[in-house]
C-alpha cells in the first residue's frame, strides 16, 4: 500500500504520496510494489498532480491507467483550480476507482480533496468541508489547504458559512 494512503470516498477516491516516495527516500522496488498494489486493488486510474513525468512510464509498464493533471496549489489561482476540479469530477463520475497523488501527501493534495468534496456537491459549506477533510486525512489543514478550499467556495459561489449569507 502506498504511504499516506487514505480514502476520501470509500472504494471510489483515495490519495497517497507518489508511489515509491520522492527525493532521497525514493526506492524503485518500493515504487514497483506500490504500483502493483494499486493495480491488484482494482484502481482504474492514477492521477498525478505533478508537473513532471515521474512514474508515468512505470504506470504504463505495469499496465496501470494514468492521467497527469498538474496542480501546484493556491498560487495557480481559482481558474486553474476549477479546471482541475472539473477533471476530477469527470473522472469520478464515470464510476472509476481513482487515486490522486503528488510527491507528498501535503496541504495541496489535502486541500484539493476538500475542494473536490465541495465542488462535487457532497459537502455544501466551506467550514464543514475543512472539518470533514481534516477528519478523513487525520491531519490539520494549514494555510495552503484552506486557501484552496476558499478558492473553490468563491468559484462555486457557495456561502462559506453554515448557510447564513450575512
Amino acid at each position: 500500500m502506498p504511504r499516506g494512503f487514505k480514502w476520501i470516498i470509500t472504494d471510489r477516491l483515495a490519495v497517497c504520496e507518489r508511489p515509491g516516495g520522492c527525493g532521497a527516500s525514493h526506492r524503485k522496488v518500493r515504487r514497483k510494489e506500490e504500483i502493483i498494489w494499486l493495480r491488484e486493488n482494482d484502481f482504474d486510474l492514477v492521477i498525478s498532480l505533478l508537473g513532471s513525468e515521474h512514474n508515468l512510464h512505470n504506470y504504463e509498464d505495469l499496465t496501470v491507467k494514468w492521467a497527469q493533471v498538474p496542480y501546484g496549489g493556491p498560487e495557480e489561482g481559482s481558474e486553474r483550480l476549477v479546471e482541475v476540479l472539473d477533471e476530477l469530477v469527470e473522472f469520478t463520475a464515470e464510476g472509476q476507482r481513482v487515486i490522486v497523488h503528488r510527491n507528498e501527501l501535503n496541504d495541496v493534495v489535502c486541500g484539493l480533496m476538500g475542494a473536490y468534496l465541495l465542488w462535487s456537491g457532497l459537502i455544501p459549506h466551506g467550514p464543514q468541508v475543512i472539518s470533514v477533510t481534516e477528519r478523513l486525512l487525520e491531519r490539520r489543514l494549514d494555510s495552503p489547504g484552506r486557501q484552496i478550499i476558499e478558492q473553490a467556495v468563491q468559484a462555486r459561489g457557495a456561502p462559506d458559512d453554515e448557510g447564513d449569507d450575512a
